[in-house]
């Protein structure tokens, strides 16, 4: 019982799929980050289905593109979306890192988080729309494998914060600690492993920018807040899982073209 609570636990922070209230035991909230790249996995699965529907009864190209890309916002409920409006505006804003944490507790949104997502957004569909074939099937692996990092990341990374949800969720018991680093590790392999078997230049393409983008967000969360948070969290999701889908598009126009 101890598995499936951790995994409702997961599902009822990270997606918008109803779940049963319980109490929350300390084994079960511990584990629940091992779940959370299943949203992913659920992500992905929605899209290939979706892709197989749109072919079969001959959607358009626009709307398959944009009910496509509405795929992440309608499981999730924009969560990692909202975190990266509000790490926009805190990084953009240029002052210091107390005032930089209080932007982004601010539930007010300005302006260049508006410009940034409209920008992003804009980016992801059009990269989306070139995006076929097996380059699908490791496509739909990124929102899985951007959450291990995810999750790796919230448990060794420093927090910016002593409160606040990320510290919360982040606090995992020593013993556990290394038990639930080795199976995200083991669940980030396995997913490298299946993006290399669909297309293997494709997939090392990938992989390669989106630990680029863990390399960067840890540089960056530091320099600018000293540690992390979960604003900072959503960011990195929604920064990965973008730049996966424009160098898949652009490796897949070079391919086209050769």
């Amino acid at each position: 019982m101890t598995a499936v609570k951790a995994c409702m636990i997961a599902f009822s922070l990270y997606s918008r799929i109803p779940m049963p209230n319980f109490a929350w035991g300390e084994r079960e909230k511990d584990y629940h980050l091992f779940f959370f790249p299943w949203v992913g996995a659920l992500i992905g699965g929605l899209l290939l289905l979706w892709e197989r529907v749109a072919a079969h009864f001959g959607v358009g190209e626009t709307a398959r593109v944009l009910f496509g890309t509405a795929i992440p916002l309608l499981v999730t409920g924009g969560f990692h979306v909202d975190g990266f409006m509000d790490t926009v505006d805190a990084f953009r804003s240029y002052r210091s890192r107390e005032e930089k944490c209080r932007i982004m507790e601010d539930p007010h949104v300005g302006a260049f988080a508006v410009i940034t997502l409209a920008a992003a957004g804009l980016l992801y569909a059009g990269s989306y729309a070139q995006i076929g074939g097996a380059g699908l099937k490791v496509f739909a692996l990124c929102f899985v494998f951007s959450r291990c990092l995810s999750a790796v990341a919230a448990l060794t990374f420093p927090a910016a914060k002593d409160t606040g949800m990320l510290r919360g969720i982040a606090s995992v018991g020593e013993k556990r600690r290394p038990v639930l680093l080795a199976l995200l590790f083991v669940e980030a392999g396995i997913c490298a492993a299946g993006m290399l078997y669909q297309d293997l230049c494709l997939g090392f393409g990938v992989l390669l920018t989106m630990l680029l983008v863990f390399l960067y967000y840890r540089k960056k969360s530091e320099k600018e807040l000293g540690g992390i948070t979960g604003d900072l969290a959503g960011y990195f999701v929604t920064v990965a899982e973008i730049g996966a889908a424009l160098v898949l598009a652009v490796m897949t126009v070079l391919r086209l073209a050769g």
